[in-house]
């Protein structure tokens, strides 16, 4: 088993002060990690125990979330403009060419990156979260969830509220945080992990940066649509956790038709997979990334 990730590093950038931890071979290949809402960087520290030698792990912090800037209107949460903050850290590491996986609204602008330099990304991961050119599933999906009453979607209503997060979170982030961590896992959620993330979701301007992410999801829906007949031209891997209350089955959904290669693995778990089974989710990335 190897170590853990670092302590946070900082990089100040044109775009702003962003946080990253590092593990593995230095001179490894690298291996970009991106998290999801409402987590850090520190969620992939399971998954980075198990990984083979010879990589080198990169797990940064998205804008608003873990130790990275909440500077930025609105806008700047769009996922587009995320992808853009990603491709200048790793400019700033000296990185070209790298793997990519990202989890929840990480797997978003994972997919953005691709987009926007899909000659850097060597392969591409997606964990428990729509494919963006997937307007097929995508449809399919929400009309299930629509039919279903929408139950579980209460909370990006909430956040897309003008003011509403940042006036009833602050103060409660551990009842915030415990509720959507508790209820969307099939696991009991690591303690180590839930303390960290209600230490940063504690920090000033967080609440309001967590609901930018979903304020701007209109705008990044009109982009999609213009996407949607893309294919990605990296080998690609889906990870499924295949409990999840959010990301329901009918999202995979045709997303063979998105990919020119595409590999899809379930796993018994809920929306965190890589929290709840994290030697498993290694254990694909390792046969993935390690593959001719």
């Amino acid at each position: 088993m190897q170590k853990g990730l670092s302590e946070p590093r900082f990089m100040d950038i044109q775009r702003g002060r962003f946080a990253w931890r590092e593990g593995g071979d230095p001179a490894g290949s690298p291996l970009v990690l991106l998290h999801g809402w409402p987590e850090s960087s520190y969620c992939w520290e399971a998954v980075t125990r198990h990984l083979a030698p010879g990589l080198r792990l990169i797990a940064p912090d998205l804008r608003g979330l873990g130790d990275s800037t909440r500077e930025g209107q609105r806008e700047a949460f769009r996922k587009q403009a995320l992808a853009q903050d990603m491709l200048q850290l790793l400019d700033g590491l000296g990185i070209g060419e790298f793997a990519l996986g990202g989890h929840d609204w990480g797997g978003v602008v994972a997919q953005e990156m691709a987009l926007a330099a899909p000659e850097r990304v060597t392969r591409l991961v997606i964990m428990n979260i729509v494919v963006i050119n997937n307007f097929r599933g995508n449809r399919e999906a929400t009309a299930m969830i629509r039919k279903a009453g929408s139950r579980f979607e209460w909370y990006q209503r909430f956040q897309r509220e003008p003011h509403l997060a940042e006036a009833m979170i602050p103060g409660n982030e551990e009842v915030w945080l415990r509720h959507f961590l508790r209820l969307w896992s099939r696991e009991p959620f690591p303690a180590d992990a839930l303390r960290e993330y209600v230490r940063f979701y504690s920090i000033p301007g967080t609440p309001g940066c967590g609901a930018n992410y979903y304020r701007t999801l209109p705008d990044d829906r009109e982009h999609w649509v213009s996407v949607k007949d893309h294919v990605w031209p990296m080998p690609a891997l889906y990870v499924y956790g295949n409990k999840d209350p959010v990301i329901i089955p009918e999202y995979l959904n045709h997303i063979q038709d998105c990919f020119a290669q595409v590999r899809v693995e379930q796993i018994e778990a809920g929306h965190f997979v890589q929290e709840e089974q994290p030697e498993q989710v290694a254990r694909y990335l390792n046969e993935f990334l390690l593959q001719d």
